[in-house]
């Protein structure tokens, strides 16, 4: 392999192991999200709550959730606002390496995962089951660019 190939050949490696490391929280995140689902019971009168503007409930709803909520459901919460932070820095971090076709997959898996964010506040202050499952679906959606991402950038790197 020529000396100018390696730089690139390194960033696509280092863009497939923080794909891989987004991969394994996304999986967390479902794990606790599910444990929250079956074992927490949500309190229906919480900062929020029942708000009707989204956007002023949310913030106080998720406050609530990481401050003063049930365990599971602020490691849940606090792990989902880390997920969102750490995709968009994932899409820094591929533009930088002009690598096309990670930008655009962490782009959407960035924007499924904070969607899921959304759901899961909707959650919180309309307390809607359909919120749960669109959350559940936006996060097997994100999964699957990650490990399109994986699977496309281990072939080209052979």
């Amino acid at each position: 392999m020529p000396t100018t190939d390696r730089p690139l050949v390194a960033g696509r490696r280092r863009l497939n192991g923080l794909a891989a490391l987004l991969c394994l929280l996304l999986l967390v995140q479902f794990f606790l999200g599910m444990i929250t689902n079956l074992y927490v019971t949500i309190p229906g009168s919480h900062p929020g709550a029942g708000d009707r503007d989204f956007f002023a409930g949310a913030p106080a709803a998720i406050g609530w959730a990481v401050g003063s909520g049930p365990a599971w459901l602020a490691v849940h919460a606090a792990l989902g606002m880390a997920l969102a932070a750490g995709s968009l820095g994932f899409i820094v971090v591929a533009f930088r390496a002009r690598d096309w076709m990670w930008t655009r997959l962490s782009f959407a898996a960035s924007m499924q995962i904070i969607g899921a964010g959304f759901n899961g506040a909707s959650f919180l202050v309309f307390g809607h089951d359909f919120s749960s499952l669109i959350m559940a679906g936006l996060f097997a959606s994100s999964l699957g660019c990650y490990l399109a991402g994986i699977y496309f950038g281990s072939r080209r790197a052979q």
